[in-house]
C-alpha cells in the first residue's frame, strides 16, 4: 500500500478545452464548459419583429430556447442548411440558448502558448467577443468569449456583467 499518496487526484475541469465549429471558411473555438448538447438543425418557430440573426425558438424539453444564426450575426453571407448545420445548445450565466453553426468539428485542449491575443484591428473590426486566436498544427481558430457576445447590447440574450 502507497501512504504518500493516499487519495486519488481530483480532475479539474480545463478551461481550455474548446469546442470547434464551422461558419463559412473559418473556424472558430468556444469554451466546452459552456456547451450543454449539440442538436441537428430543426424546426424553429420564428418570433414577429426579432432581429434577423434570431431565427426563432425552440422548446427544449419544456424550456423555451432563442436561437442566433451565428452566420448572420457575423454577417459571412447568407446561411445555407443542410444536413451538416447543427445547433449548440449553451448555458451561459445560467440561460440556455442556441447558436446555429455550419457545423461542428471536434473539442480541442489548447494550451496557453498555443492561444494568441487578438491582434489590434482598431476601430475597423469589432474585437471585443474575441478572446484569443488558438493555433494548432496549421489550423487557425477564432475564440469566441460567447458570454461577453450573448450578453451584448445588440444580441442581450443575457443580462450583461460587463459594463
Amino acid at each position: 500500500m502507497n501512504t504518500t499518496n493516499p487519495q486519488p487526484p481530483v480532475a479539474t475541469p480545463v478551461a481550455n478545452e474548446f469546442l470547434t465549429f464551422r461558419l463559412g471558411h473559418e473556424e472558430y473555438g468556444i469554451e466546452i464548459l459552456k456547451v450543454q448538447e449539440i442538436r441537428g438543425y430543426d424546426a424553429i418557430t420564428q418570433i414577429a419583429n426579432s432581429p434577423e440573426f434570431i431565427k426563432g425558438v425552440v422548446n427544449l424539453r419544456g424550456i423555451i430556447v432563442p436561437i442566433v444564426d451565428m452566420r448572420i450575426k457575423f454577417d459571412l453571407g447568407q446561411a445555407q442548411y443542410d444536413q451538416f448545420t447543427v445547433v449548440i445548445i449553451l448555458n451561459v450565466a445560467g440561460r440556455v440558448m442556441g447558436m446555429v453553426v455550419d457545423g461542428v468539428s471536434d473539442v480541442l485542449t489548447l494550451e496557453d502558448e498555443q492561444i494568441r491575443p487578438t491582434p489590434g484591428l482598431g476601430s475597423i473590426i469589432d474585437t471585443e467577443y474575441i478572446m484569443g486566436l488558438g493555433t494548432v498544427d496549421e489550423r487557425m481558430l477564432i475564440l469566441i468569449d460567447i458570454e461577453k457576445l450573448m450578453s451584448s447590447s445588440d444580441i442581450g440574450l443575457i443580462e450583461s456583467n460587463f459594463n
